[in-house]
């Protein structure tokens, strides 16, 4: 099927999709790779570089205003301060900019599921059902079908200004995003000629980082990175976030980032977090349903989900020492969303949308991903410090980052290759770095835009037009 884009004529994705019949399902992949190939005459790949500030339609200072809209009033100084902090920390919580700049740039309509909001930060290690350390994609709140170059595009954008950031020159910040393109390229590649069986079950532990992370620089990075993450568990959370009140726990209260609830709004949330058990596999349910909700707050995360509602959960099991942290955090419509056409039809409840989509992308998963609603919003539910932790981006040296920008591509062609068009878009890119080229002029143009944003984005703070709070 072909559609039309900026002037392109382009093919949809065929290879696969989510609920294909097994008597129908499949395109040789020989095909599929011919079909790519194919696409750079449409869309040819040096137009991967392209951007024009001249083509935008929305002013981007504009746009985060009306991304305010439904938001807690009094936290949105927050989420404003927090993106004003600097350019990288506009870009966390710019996600809608980028999405409706890409979305009028050239792209081939491959469209597996994205992540959406695929910068540095949002990948990290987290625990496995057996309890291991995974390193892996770890944001979905924007998770969506969608075109790969979007992806990509806010990948390598997030490298390159993370590098200015931290001083590194714009030769070496090029190096990292090349580094990020040839991984991405030359993973999708590999996977792309594996069974599918295969693609799904690639994963990325810690010994394998090792080995990937090819400089001293990088793998140091990762080994403080995971010694974070395994600090970052319910019980080790409990000095921090718990204090004694009437012989028994509560979650402390420190506002405006973490306050309680009043009487009905704790009865809601105890009716959604019931409902939230049959959302789970039966064995699951089972488990989390023994234990006995104790304590309910309001807790600030992220940069760019301030201001939506987001609440721990403390339970108890068998012993006050059994104890389990949820996490319900707002699901709203994904910025990817507006740009994709028939998405009001695929996604009844957004809460769904985002624990379906982390699961098809990621290898391994929270085995507590549920959904609920509570009142009119959606809500997903997972486990709150669940060995979660990131590399530290600020501060990362030349060396670390090219090393982590490798390993960020790769993962982004993991995600991709277990969805759809893996074996289209290897065929597009080729075996050349022709592309990769291409997205490094890119980068350093989106950058420079980014830059530009976030200035504009203080101006409007010093006019008055947004409320911030610094510091926070």
């Amino acid at each position: 099927m072909a559609r039309s884009v900026r002037g392109h004529t382009v093919l949809a994705s065929t290879d696969g999709a989510a609920f294909a019949s097994l008597r129908h399902a499949g395109t040789p992949r020989a095909e599929r790779y011919a079909m790519g190939r194919q696409l750079r005459r449409q869309v040819p790949r040096r137009t991967l570089a392209d951007w024009n500030e001249d083509d935008r339609y929305a002013d981007p200072v504009q746009q985060v205003i009306a991304t305010n809209e439904g938001r807690e009033p009094g936290l949105i100084p927050v989420r404003v301060g927090r993106m004003a902090a600097s350019p990288f920390a506009f870009l966390r919580g710019a996600a809608s900019v980028m999405a409706a700049d890409f979305s009028r740039l050239p792209a081939t309509g491959i469209t597996p599921v994205i992540c959406g909001d695929a910068h540095l930060v949002n990948f990290g290690f987290y625990a496995s059902p057996e309890r291991d350390l995974v390193f892996d994609l770890n944001d979905f709140d924007e998770a969506h079908p969608g075109a790969w170059e979007w992806d990509l595009r806010r990948l390598v954008t997030s490298v390159h200004v993370a590098g200015r950031q931290n001083g590194s020159s714009e030769a070496e910040c090029g190096e990292a995003v090349r580094r990020c393109m040839r991984s991405y390229r030359e993973h999708l590649s590999h996977l792309a000629a594996q069974p599918l069986l295969a693609r799904a079950y690639d994963r990325l532990n810690l010994d394998r980082l090792h080995r990937l992370a090819v400089g001293a620089a990088g793998r140091r990075e990762i080994e403080d990175a995971a010694a974070r993450a395994r600090k970052r568990t319910s019980d080790r959370a409990l000095p921090r976030f718990t204090e004694q009140h009437d012989g028994g726990l509560r979650l402390v209260e420190e506002p405006p980032l973490i306050t309680r609830l009043d009487a009905e709004q704790y009865e809601r949330i105890a009716v959604a977090l019931d409902d939230y058990l049959r959302t789970l596999p039966p064995q699951w349910g089972g488990i989390v349903g023994g234990y006995r909700l104790v304590d309910v707050a309001h807790k600030v995360v992220g940069v760019g989900s301030v201001g939506l509602r987001a609440y721990i959960a403390l339970c108890e099991g068998s012993a006050p020492d059994d104890v389990l942290l949820l996490q319900l955090k707002e699901a709203r419509r994904s910025v990817v969303a507006p740009y994709v056409h028939g998405d009001s039809a695929w996604h009844e409840h957004q809460g769904q949308r985002v624990v379906q989509y982390q699961q098809a992308l990621q290898t391994v998963s929270d085995p507590l991903l549920g959904w609920t609603t509570f009142g009119e919003r959606h809500y997903y539910v997972r486990q709150f410090r669940d060995m979660k932790g990131a590399v530290v981006v600020d501060g990362i040296d030349a060396a670390a980052l090219a090393d982590y920008a490798g390993v960020c591509g790769l993962l982004l062609a993991k995600g991709h290759a277990r969805t759809s068009g893996a074996s289209m878009i290897t065929g597009y890119l080729g075996g050349s770095d022709k592309s990769d080229r291409a997205l490094c002029r890119f980068a350093r143009r989106y950058a420079d835009q980014t830059e530009r944003d976030h200035a504009a984005l203080l101006a409007a703070v010093h006019r008055g037009l947004l409320p911030c709070a610094s510091g926070v």
